[in-house]
């Protein structure tokens, strides 16, 4: 649970705890129309938002984009170097390594 929504009403406290910034201003604003007193959202920061701060907590226009519309903040990666394909059948291009010459053959 990534932020705690925490509220306190005549018979005691409340701390709720909610995934996203979203749902938890939903819940925040909902304790307040309810009547409860005190109402706090910490986020996952740590930082602890008052009744008057909670409109931080509302979504930008950049989050309001579908999936396929965001862009990631990742450097693209550099093409990898392409390799000469090496074919099996053709010929080396090698030279021949040297051989010492061990003189003229005898034949018996």
């Amino acid at each position: 649970m990534l932020y705690l929504v925490s509220g306190t009403n005549e018979y005691g406290s409340s701390n709720i705890g909610r995934g996203t910034a979203k749902v938890a201003l939903r819940l925040a604003r909902e304790l307040l129309r309810e009547g409860y007193m005190d109402v706090r959202v910490c986020t996952p920061r740590g930082r602890v938002l008052q009744p008057n701060e909670l409109d931080e907590l509302e979504p930008s226009r950049e989050s309001d984009m579908a999936k396929g519309q965001q862009h990631g903040n990742r450097e693209a990666k550099k093409p990898k170097k392409e390799k000469a394909k090496v074919i099996a059948a053709a010929p080396s291009r090698k030279d021949a390594a040297w051989q010492p010459d061990l003189g003229p053959a005898k034949k018996k």
